[in-house]
């Protein structure tokens, strides 16, 4: 050991010997350090705090909003604009590169700040014991061989070696996921247990909950466990949507095509035709503006923005747009069991006296919920072995239950908090038992002895000594029971047979016992329970589920999606818990020691089987969800602690508690559910799975209008004839009409059989190749109907202006009437509902209506893109044009319906 503290290699600090940790560490228990020497540990290892991440600067989130394969050609298409004087292109193309770059960085939402969060988990100050004395300082300060003093209600400063311990019970929910407290003590365990095991180590960030340490610190800032998880999430990398894969590669493919049509396009020109280069360069600029759907990015953005409006309504806060649609792709959902699936609140739930079983009902803390035997509810006051347990339930308890507001409060125990609850329940006054039976003195919980005492005096001056603790070491003390208000001799068999059906439903039992003392003393000595004690009875327990939560699990599997559940508890108790959300009910289960003897193959092959996992710890979450992710599933994860952060960062979709979430969990998760109500993933998946519709939808619209606009500038240009539109006229279509009127699918509702479909294959095509068929169908009607007015009108006479704003307004009005078809993929339109059941549809045909006029009819818009004033018989020809599109693609529907249904369903 150097003289700074620093151990020539890292032991397991829990199996090694109290006294053999002070000698590795240089630490004396009854000095501490002095001074000087944890300055000098400071300077080695630095304060105990979590290295934050560097902050991405604004202008950098601007940028990358600019990396785009579609904006890149865009940007390439104005610069060549720019250097032949074309002014106008030049600054329509720019706009659109802009507006949408500024949609998104708007909308991109905070940066990350899952480790400040994590360090904010870390306790503010800490008790030393330096150079002799007691200290407070900083819990930054804290260093290697520091003696730490603990006592209930603080918050542990590192990760500490306990030296001794009185009755110390700590929380550790945050880190392993239970709810229940468990005992600590000095005595070294095996090497081998998992951390939720580990009963002679604290760990930083954890919570005392009762009794009083004296511990010395092994680890601290990044080193400690919660500094391994906040390292472990600062190296994982959040997961790109399906979405965002898939418009990456329709990107990519789209922006191939463009480039390879406009290239043979341009040659053909050249070298066929012989235009001269700088003709056929603007034509290929039309070309390209034509096909590219400018306004995708924009309206992508605005749909996906009104999914987390809507889900807001519900009580869930999105935090990065693209989940919303992902949503409705997920096909697996891990949960962590406590808090998330499980109200984090033990509470009473089984009592055995000498000759009844009784099931107790209620949830939570509130004291609300009748007591049932077999025949139905009961009065607990015809019943003297009730009285008697909540009696002992009340008295030999350090916790405190009291109204707060509208609801009730718990400080201490959450075991406790339990028994206090089931004992008012039963009609029990806590002030009146506490004053009547004052208590003397007490043995504190250990988990070496596995038990509590408490010696109580009435006014009239006897001892009455109550006992709670683990069944087999109660019934070791016990020679006689509690029967209809008598002591008779135990029976050992009965109570264990009970204590094991209680424990097989899952349940976490407890003995309570009392003994009368006649000696006449005030303490209490372990030699006091060495026989005479009476078993009053036992209490079973557990942290129960929510209701709400079994009915999402139950919509979940309606709708194809597979709920798993990873918890830190033990597999006894998450079998149960699964078992009553009819969750795992024909797979097996697996533990965190299984699954590190599995390589990554075998758990990818593995995973997908199994739907209960027990005893995991962070790396184990964070594995299983890239095993899921790497054998196809699409996975949400949800959880509430600091141990799920990695995982919740990593998962396609990460759902955070934010009532009883801590701050890392909430931060690393996309959608954060205000209520903590898991039903609430059922409400969003289904508003996942209708944005994606409406996506599509939209896409559907607009690509026959790109595509239109193309064939029209190729047919020009492969049979000589005028441009029919000009490179601005057509970003006057896609960037004001067709993204006006494509806006108005973004409000469409999900359809109703949406939560009966299964979840949709995250390598599925943005557009199958029957929506192929659909788009070339409609760029065909769109092509004909304004290629045909344009060159109807030139062979009138009429001038190449006015022929070109019939061409742009037969375009216009071929959108305003395929959108009605666009709100029904596959069903009819010709219905009340379909036609005039959408007040957005009717707004934005509307909108784009008076647009479209003023486009003709405002002279700043003429002179910008060279349109003319249309008389009524040619707005006739134009409407005509647009009716033919939806009459042809209602027929296409209703043969598809007819000839080919497997499309329909």
């Amino acid at each position: 050991m150097s003289a700074e503290g620093r151990p020539a290699s890292l032991p397991s600090w829990h199996a090694v010997a109290a006294d053999e940790a002070l000698a590795r560490l240089g630490a004396d228990p009854r000095f501490g350090l002095a001074p000087d020497e944890a300055a000098a540990r400071l300077a080695v290892h630095g304060a105990n705090l979590l290295p934050g991440p560097p902050p991405r600067p604004a202008w950098r989130r601007f940028l990358f909003q600019f990396h785009n394969v579609l904006i890149y050609v865009m940007l390439v298409a104005a610069v060549v604009t720019t250097a032949l004087g074309h002014w106008v292109d030049t600054g329509v193309l720019l706009a659109a590169v802009v507006v949408n770059a500024v949609i998104g960085f708007i909308q991109e939402g905070k940066a990350e700040a899952a480790l400040d969060a994590i360090r904010e988990t870390l306790s503010h100050g800490a008790a030393l014991r330096r150079g002799g004395a007691r200290v407070e300082v900083p819990a930054a300060a804290v260093v290697p061989g520091d003696i730490v003093l603990l006592a209930s209600g603080d918050k542990v400063p590192a990760d500490l070696r306990v030296i001794e311990a009185r009755g110390l019970r700590v929380n550790e929910a945050l880190l392993t996921g239970e709810s229940d407290s468990v005992g600590k003590a000095a005595a070294p365990v095996a090497a081998d247990l998992p951390l939720a095991e580990r009963r002679s180590m604290l760990y930083s960030g954890t919570l005392v909950t009762a009794g009083q340490a004296v511990a010395v610190a092994v680890a601290t800032g990044s080193t400690t466990e919660l500094g391994r998880i906040g390292i472990l999430l600062g190296r994982v990398t959040a997961a790109r949507t399906p979405l965002q894969r898939q418009l990456d590669r329709f990107s990519r493919w789209l922006a191939l095509v463009i480039l390879a049509l406009a290239c043979l396009t341009f040659v053909v020109g050249v070298l066929w035709r012989g235009h001269g280069a700088a003709e056929m360069f603007m034509m290929v600029v039309a070309l390209a503006a034509s096909a590219i759907p400018e306004g995708l990015p924009a309206i992508m953005t605005v749909t996906l923005a009104l999914g987390v409006s809507r889900m807001a309504a519900s009580r869930a806060i999105v935090r990065h747009l693209p989940v919303v649609e992902t949503l409705g792709s997920v096909t697996t959902i891990c949960s962590d069991k406590t808090g998330t699936l499980t109200r984090n609140e033990m509470v009473v739930q089984r009592l055995v006296t000498a000759r009844h079983a009784f099931d107790v009902g209620g949830a939570g803390y509130a004291p609300e919920g009748a007591i049932r035997d077999e025949a139905g509810p009961v009065a607990p006051a015809d019943y003297p072995g009730l009285t008697e347990l909540a009696r002992a339930a009340a008295l030999c308890n350090d916790a405190e239950l009291h109204r707060h507001g509208d609801g009730w409060r718990m400080e201490g125990d959450p075991t406790e908090g339990a028994l206090l609850s089931f004992a008012i329940k039963t009609g029990a006054d806590l002030e009146h038992l506490r004053t009547a039976l004052p208590r003397i003195d007490a043995i504190p919980f250990e988990s070496e002895h596995r038990f509590m005492a408490t010696l109580h005096r009435d006014h009239r001056g006897r001892r009455f000594l109550y006992i709670k603790g683990a069944p087999e070491r109660v019934l070791e003390m016990c020679d006689r029971q509690r029967q209809q208000g008598a002591d008779v001799t135990l029976v050992p068999d009965y109570w264990r047979r009970m204590a094991t059906d209680a424990a097989a439903r899952g349940l976490r039992v407890l003995a309570l016992a009392v003994k009368r003392l006649d000696d006449g003393r005030d303490d209490v000595c372990f030699a006091d329970l060495e026989g005479g004690v009476t078993l009053l009875g036992l209490a079973g327990m557990l942290d129960p589920p929510r209701e709400e939560a079994i009915a999402a699990v139950d919509l979940c599997r309606t709708a194809g999606i597979r709920v798993k559940m990873i918890t830190g508890d033990h597999i006894d108790t998450a079998r149960a818990v699964a078992a009553r959300m009819n969750i795992g009910l024909d797979g097996g289960a697996l533990t965190g020691a299984e699954i590190e003897l599995m390589d990554d193959d075998q758990l990818r092959r593995i995973a997908p089987g199994i739907d209960v996992f027990a005893r995991t710890n962070p790396e184990h979450k964070l594995r299983l969800v890239e095993a899921l992710q790497s054998a196809g599933q699409v996975v949400a994860m949800t959880g509430d602690g600091v141990n799920d952060a990695p995982a919740l960062k990593r998962a396609d979709v990460g759902v955070a508690m934010g009532l009883k979430g801590t701050s890392a969990a909430r931060e690393a998760a996309d959608i954060v559910l205000v209520d903590d109500n898991f039903a609430t993933i059922g409400k969003a998946v289904r508003e996942g799975r209708g944005v994606y519709d409406n996506i599509r939808k939209f896409v559907l619209f607009m690509l026959p209008t790109n595509g239109g606009e193309a064939l029209v500038v190729i047919a020009a240009i492969l049979f000589e004839l005028a441009l029919p539109l000009t490179p601005a006229q057509v970003l006057w279509i896609n960037m004001v009409t067709s993204s006006t009127l494509g806006l108005a699918l973004a409000f469409e509702p999900p359809e109703r059989d949406v939560m009966a479909r299964p979840p949709r294959d995250p390598r599925e095509s943005l557009l199958s190749w029957f929506f192929v068929w659909r788009v070339l169908l409609v760029s065909l009607l769109m092509m004909a109907g304004a290629l045909g007015l344009f060159l109807w009108e030139l062979g009138q006479g009429t001038s190449l202006e006015t022929a070109r704003t019939m061409a742009v307004s037969a375009v216009v009005a071929a959108e305003m009437f395929y959108l009605f078809n666009s709100r029904r993929i596959f069903h009819s339109v010709l219905s009340a509902d379909g036609l005039l059941g959408s007040r957005h549809v009717l707004a934005a045909v509307g909108a784009c209506l008076v647009l479209q006029f003023a486009y003709t009819q405002a002279e700043p818009l003429q002179r910008i893109f060279g349109s003319t004033v249309l008389t009524p018989e040619e707005w006739g020809r134009v409407l005509l044009a647009g009716l033919v599109v939806f009459a042809v693609a209602e027929l296409e529907k209703a043969a598809i319906r007819r000839f080919r249904p497997q499309f329909v369903h």
